[in-house]
């Protein structure tokens, strides 16, 4: 799977990244650490770097910080410390292997509760932390799944998240926050590790994701896989 720079068509204002603050919510693990890296090397200032448990990062740029997008509490503390961001990254999300029809309500609950609404919680807290550092941005990492059934709860809670990804766009809009959604296929992470398929590199995506961020790109589609299902949503589903 080759990961190429076609995004949808940019809007005529982004994010500057250099001097900014970001946060990154699951920043020490795969993706996550390839987005702080990606947003640090193009010269962000500060990057808050979240996690369930603590951690430690050698670079003073990289402040840690303990969250649960799942706890509303913790979400609004997490806003209440991080009050100087103009970037906001929601990468935090899990997948339990959830056959839609054999797997516990509290394992679908979970996937749903940390892929959109953890999400969701998070946009809400840092609405106005955003609109009080103009200009700014969302990225919300959502999945090639959020157009594809494949019989599983991790699907439908990507399928939610970019519904709500869509709806957050137009509320912010006029505060001057720009949303992008992006969507990949697989990555090189623990998350497909099980996987016997091509996997891109999360540095590479993590680039894209950026110049998503920079541009104030609604959209960023990351690699072939994602752009083809895509072009497929408004084939027959009897296809």
């Amino acid at each position: 799977m080759e990961a190429n720079d076609q995004t949808a068509e940019p809007r005529a204002s982004g994010t500057p990244v250099e001097g900014a603050v970001a946060l990154v919510t699951g920043g020490f693990r795969g993706f996550g650490a390839a987005l702080v890296g990606e947003l640090l090397a193009r010269g962000a200032a500060k990057v808050y770097a979240t996690s369930r448990t603590e951690h430690n990062s050698p670079d003073p740029r990289v402040v840690p910080l303990v969250l649960d997008v799942t706890d509303v509490g913790s979400v609004a503390g997490a806003a209440a410390t991080a009050t100087d961001i103009s970037i906001l990254v929601n990468n935090a999300g899990i997948a339990l292997d959830t056959p839609l029809l054999t797997a516990s309500y509290d394992s679908l609950h979970a996937e749903i509760d940390t892929n959109c609404f953890g999400m969701v919680r998070m946009v809400r807290a840092f609405s106005s932390v955003l609109a009080a550092h103009p200009p700014s941005s969302i990225l919300n990492v959502l999945s090639v799944l959020s157009w594809l059934a494949v019989g599983k709860g991790y699907e439908v809670s990507k399928a939610a998240a970019w519904s709500a990804t869509n709806s957050l766009r137009d509320a912010l809009r006029e505060q001057g926050t720009t949303v992008t959604a992006l969507h990949v296929a697989y990555m090189d992470t623990d998350l497909v590790s099980h996987l016997e398929v091509e996997k891109a590199d999360p540095r590479d995506i993590a680039r894209l994701a950026v110049d998503g961020i920079v541009h104030g790109a609604p959209e960023v589609l990351a690699d072939d896989v994602t752009r083809w299902i895509k072009s497929q949503l408004g084939v027959e589903v009897a296809a």
